[in-house]
């Protein structure tokens, strides 16, 4: 698994958007027991946060101690800085295992087994990604054009498992349909501002070139959106889920 955002870990905290109520009483609804949820590649908690709210005990990894530092505390989480491949975990004591915006990181050869490993018999498997917002047309294009192009050659390759929505990352477990989910957030133009300065491949953009283009696409949004402006956005989400069997 590869780590990406500890030097920015701070910023993901604050800017990376929730995950609505709706996504985790679906994905919950199919699990028969509610002891334990470990949460994989757990960033700075916020799927491990919502967990705690349903099960008597949350197991929270991440292989960035900088993410699990920002990360949300609750008295029944356990945050351990692990590899999602290999844990600390029993095995058979899983109830639900979840994995949201970083599947694609994953080695998934000896993931996957140790998600066999450590469930119990009938338990669920939820992964998640969310991929390019949507707001406003000519905003829409000019964040694009900055995604596809300016940032083009600095995307890792595991990226375009985003772009896709998932649609090609194996999954071998019996698979449950899902409908469709939103994250939906109100945002003025710095917030917007300061969830771009999150993405992984700016970072490094950053680094080769001394300068964060940034600060010329919010040049460019603010000529049709006010700064203290609210406006609706919207990320789709792809989810996968399915029981361990």
């Amino acid at each position: 698994m590869k780590d990406n955002f500890s030097t920015h870990a701070g910023l993901y905290a604050r800017y990376r958007p929730q995950y609505p109520a709706a996504l985790f009483e679906y994905i919950i609804s199919f699990v028969k027991d509610k002891k334990l949820a470990w949460d994989c590649g757990t960033g700075n908690g916020q799927t491990a946060g919502e967990l705690s709210k349903y099960f008597e005990k949350v197991y929270a990894t991440d292989i960035s101690n900088k993410q699990i530092e920002h990360a949300v505390k609750e008295k029944n989480i356990l945050y351990a800085v692990e590899p999602a491949e290999r844990t600390a975990i029993e095995d058979n004591s899983v109830d639900l295992i979840t994995i949201s915006q970083a599947l694609h990181w994953f080695d998934l050869d000896q993931f996957y087994p140790e998600v066999k490993r450590v469930s119990k018999p009938g338990a669920i498997i939820a992964a998640w990604t969310y991929s390019l917002l949507q707001t406003d047309p000519i905003t829409d294009a000019l964040i694009y054009r900055h995604h596809y192009e300016t940032l083009e050659n600095y995307w890792d390759a595991e990226r375009k498992h985003v772009d896709d929505g998932y649609k090609n990352l194996s999954f071998p477990f019996k698979q449950i349909e899902s409908p469709e989910f939103f994250i939906e957030v109100h945002w003025n133009l710095q917030e917007l501002e300061g969830y771009f300065n999150t993405w992984s491949a700016l970072q490094k953009f950053i680094a080769q070139n001394n300068y964060n283009p940034v600060t010329n696409l919010v040049e460019e949004i603010k000529q049709h959106w006010p700064l203290l402006e609210t406006r609706k956005i919207l990320f789709p989400i792809h989810l996968k889920l399915g029981y361990v069997v």
